[in-house]
């Protein structure tokens, strides 16, 4: 582990520096404040670099994390009268059981399952993700809080007081009162209800009704009437340094001179802004009330969305780990990192961070500045906590209009543009009445609509099933027309039994059979490593591949693209209408592949080959 300590540390400590205020901004989107996030930040780095299966990943709160536990903690504190302190608990109840769920899934070995998750139901979701993101930051970016403004709160003091009796009478069920027969204990309990009771009450609702992306449209009126315009400044200053610092040097991450540079003039004249929540001094302790104040009641309606998040945490953690490898030329063990993570999320949650996973914009900082090992990940851990320690009465100077503008340059960067833009060339595959749609792009509306809007744990679940719905329709087709779907694996089809040996000795021929749908995409990919380095030409033969969804696309661009990187010249042959149709929608072919090296049969291909090989010669 510490023969490469030098690029370890580097990498470590960069990784570290950039993870910072993405923490804490992920910590105030939370709910749980700026603390909860360099909690996370600090063990899920350390201790799922310390235990994963992938030596170059940097770990910590993630935006599709954070999105999900927004809602988590809105609902659990909605419960408990807005009170974050009688709710933490079972909050990081939830947090501790998801991260035990992850740890499940790595031991049972579902790491390898995590491909079959279709990529438009990833790009709704990661785009919806995005929208979440930006639209809730619009309030504090212009420094408006809903719970703080007089006159909506007052809206809500006949709901706060229908709310305290429901709570009173509750009380007295429990207790085995007959309220029905005697109001004298109601009427006694009641008058001890304060107008700063109903008050908080009102403000708890108010929260409640603004949050979201439908709360922040419904408010955004009241907001734009009552724009802090010192708020809105340091905002709009952090988004352009962010955006423009980028342009003069990327040595130096913009996040981190966006938050030092605008937190610091902003500090330094004086300015009346609105500072984070106060950062904890000294060193994290557990939330003991995990286990002293357990209640499965409050647990159990949550139980569902705590899998979302061991899920959702495991496919952020494993594509980054994807990424990782290709930089590194290494091998991940899925299983092992979902261990790692779910530990690492375990740890965390006792101490009151929030969940997180592999950061993919991390982990390329990691590589590129020299991290090759597990080292290098549990030292941005420990950096974290040595800023904690050193600075956390600074960072608590910080202006929250700073962590909106950061957090809204996060929402614009995750949403997935790549799907976004494919949308009107997706081939249109189902008619509903006189309308000819594609099932790719409702999939991804459905799941991108939903997300935003209502629910982003159904939405998902939606997602799946309708992309489960239209495949098994999909390929009942293609079986009634009597093709063969077989597995993807190399043998020599009869045709090229009398292929020259002088040609096989620098041909490579790859066969496809059946579709190349988001299940089969993980085999196809290996065709890379399979080409020997003699073979300057690949013939691709795709005769039998009757189908070709959009998450197969994309695999088939990737190779093709690494191939011709490898100086490979690429040949297609019979290509059947529906594939061909969707590598024309994305300009594969003839921008990636010329028309002239997509032949109908192999005959005429390999009548170019012994040609081309002739003039070569």
């Amino acid at each position: 582990m510490f023969k490469h300590f030098r690029g370890d540390l580097f990498g470590g400590i960069t990784a570290g520096i950039v993870a910072l205020p993405l923490a804490l901004a992920f910590g105030v989107s939370s709910g749980l404040g700026p603390s909860a996030g360099l909690y996370g930040a600090i063990f899920i780095s350390f201790f799922a670099a310390l235990f994963g299966g992938t030596n170059t990943q940097i770990s910590g709160p993630t935006a599709p994390m954070t999105a999900v536990s927004m809602v988590v903690i809105a609902g659990i504190i909605a419960v408990n009268d807005g009170d974050v302190g009688k709710a933490l608990p079972a909050i990081l109840t939830v947090f501790l059981l998801a991260g035990l769920m992850q740890i499940g899934l790595g031991l049972v070995g579902l790491g390898k399952y995590i491909k079959y998750i279709p990529y438009p139901v990833v790009s709704g979701f990661m785009t919806a993700i995005g929208v979440i993101i930006l639209v809730t930051q619009i309030l504090p970016a212009v420094g408006y809080y809903p719970k703080e403004d007089s006159d909506y709160v007052n809206q809500f003091m006949p709901e706060a007081e229908e709310k305290i009796l429901e709570n009173i009478l509750k009380e007295e069920a429990g207790e085995g009162i007959l309220v029905l027969e005697n109001f004298t204990e109601t009427i006694k309990r009641a008058e001890k209800i304060t107008h700063d009771d109903m008050l908080k009450e009102a403000s708890t609702l108010a929260s409640k009704d603004a949050s979201g992306v439908l709360g922040t449209f419904k408010v955004l009126p009241r907001a734009i009437n009552n724009i802090n315009w010192l708020e809105l400044a340091l905002a709009l200053a952090t988004i352009f340094i962010i955006y423009g610092f980028k342009k003069i040097t990327t040595a130096i991450p913009s996040t981190l001179v966006a938050l030092i540079a605008v937190s610091g003039v902003a500090y330094g004249f004086g300015w009346n802004y609105r500072p984070i929540e106060q950062i904890p001094s000294g060193l994290p302790v557990p939330n003991l009330n995990i286990f002293t104040s357990f209640q499965f009641d409050s647990v159990s309606p949550y139980i569902f969305t705590a899998l979302t998040l061991a899920l959702l945490g495991a496919i952020d953690s494993l594509l980054t780990s994807v990424v990782a490898d290709n930089m590194t030329q290494t091998k991940h063990k899925p299983n092992q990192e979902l261990v790692g993570q779910g530990i690492g999320n375990s740890i965390a949650a006792i101490f009151g961070g929030i969940p997180g996973a592999g950061a993919t914009i991390r982990t390329v900082v990691n590589i590129n500045s020299g991290g090759k090992t597990k080292l290098s990940g549990m030292v941005a851990g420990i950096l974290l906590l040595v800023i904690l320690l050193a600075l956390g009465p600074v960072a608590s100077q910080i202006p929250a209009a700073v962590l909106a503008g950061i957090l809204v340059t996060v929402g614009i960067g995750v949403m997935d543009y790549r799907g976004l833009k494919a949308i009107p060339h997706l081939p249109k595959d189902i008619k509903l009445g006189p309308l000819k749609l594609s099932s790719e792009v409702i999939i991804m509306l459905v799941v991108l609509v939903l997300s935003s809007v209502w629910n982003l744990v159904y939405a998902v679940g939606i997602g799946l099933v309708i992309a489960s719905l239209m495949f098994m329709k999909k390929i009942g087709d293609l079986t009634a027309k009597h093709s063969k779907v077989k597995a993807l694996r190399e043998e020599a089809w009869s045709d090229e039994k009398n292929v020259p040996k002088k040609i096989l000795d620098k041909v490579f021929i790859k066969h496809i059979n059946g579709p190349l749908f988001f299940g089969s995409t993980n085999e196809f990919q290996q065709l890379a490593s399979q080409i020997p380095d003699s073979a300057s030409t690949v013939i691709i033969r795709m005769g039998r591949m009757q189908y070709m969804d959009q998450t197969g696309l994309y695999a088939m661009e990737d190779v093709l693209q690494d191939l011709k990187r490898k100086g490979a010249t690429i040949l297609l042959v019979n290509i059947l209408e529906q594939p061909r149709y969707m590598l024309e929608r994305i300009d594969i072919i003839p921008d990636l592949i010329p028309e002239n090296n997509v032949f109908s049969n192999l005959k005429s291909c390999l009548a170019w080959v012994d040609t081309h090989l002739n003039t070569k010669e």
